[in-house]
């Protein structure tokens, strides 16, 4: 197969700029291996799962169907982290690890711990620190939110399953190859922010900071949930689309 003929496969599957598709999939492999990849994108596979990486932030990451994909607006949520204290980071539903190894990478004297439900994920998460360099200094474990979550943490971060049940029919097909329990709770896509929100205030240092991605609808509620929580200086900051995508929210300095 030729990048031409791949492109017009791609066209012809309703694939977004088949062209610019084709071209990455043709530097990846040619003849049959280009087919192959062509017709597993053509059944919406997405490119990640097929090059087996994704570039986030600085850095390319190993991408598998057992993580989420790295999407560039949770390069806000990183951007934010960044303009704080980032020393000791929990991140929690990790996935590929783009959140914390990126954080990690970007401030050498940090050290971060990553949880996550699945092990397969914290596979991938392990990897990707060891290509980063950052092995050293990033804790990986299995944990549901905080059950095994020891320490305080100067910054809390997540990325966490936030699509309502009744939403993910309506999804890009893409999304299918992703893993669940990454992307739903199963329910009003809030469950994960009331987990997360019932416990931070033991786990978040005086002064820390608390970031959370959210989906676009989703920043009042968050934000209440913040607030309750006890977190203060609390805000919805904007993806570079304009849609509500960051929920942030600090400790008081003086909380025990």
């Amino acid at each position: 197969m030729t990048e031409a003929e791949a492109a017009d496969r791609l066209a012809a599957a309703d694939i977004p700029d088949p062209r610019r598709e084709a071209r990455r999939l043709a530097r990846a492999g040619s003849g049959r291996a280009l087919a192959e990849m062509v017709t597993r994108r053509c059944a919406g596979e997405p490119m990640s799962h097929i090059l087996g990486y994704r570039d986030f932030w600085h850095h390319r990451f190993e991408v598998t169907a057992d993580v989420l994909d790295p999407r560039p607006e949770t390069e806000t949520l990183v951007a934010t982290a960044l303009e704080g204290a980032v020393e000791r980071v929990l991140d929690l539903g990790t996935g590929s690890g783009c959140i914390l190894l990126s954080l990690l990478a970007a401030r050498p004297a940090a050290r971060g711990t990553g949880t996550d439900l699945s092990s397969a994920a914290l596979a991938v998460a392990a990897r990707n620190a060891q290509a980063l360099g950052v092995a050293d200094r990033v804790t990986l474990h299995p944990s549901d939110w905080w059950d095994r979550v020891t320490g305080r943490f100067e910054l809390i971060v997540s990325n966490p399953p936030y699509i309502a049940a009744d939403d993910m029919a309506d999804l890009q097909r893409e999304l299918g190859f992703e893993p669940r329990i990454a992307l739903t709770d199963g329910g009003d896509g809030l469950s994960a922010y009331r987990a997360i929100t019932a416990g931070v205030a033991a786990h978040l240092a005086p002064s820390g900071r608390l970031l959370l991605e959210i989906g676009p609808t989703q920043g009042a509620a968050v934000c209440a949930m913040v607030q309750a929580a006890g977190l203060g200086q609390v805000q919805v900051l904007p993806d570079l689309d304009g849609r509500d995508r960051v929920v942030t929210g600090t400790q008081p300095p003086g909380a025990p």
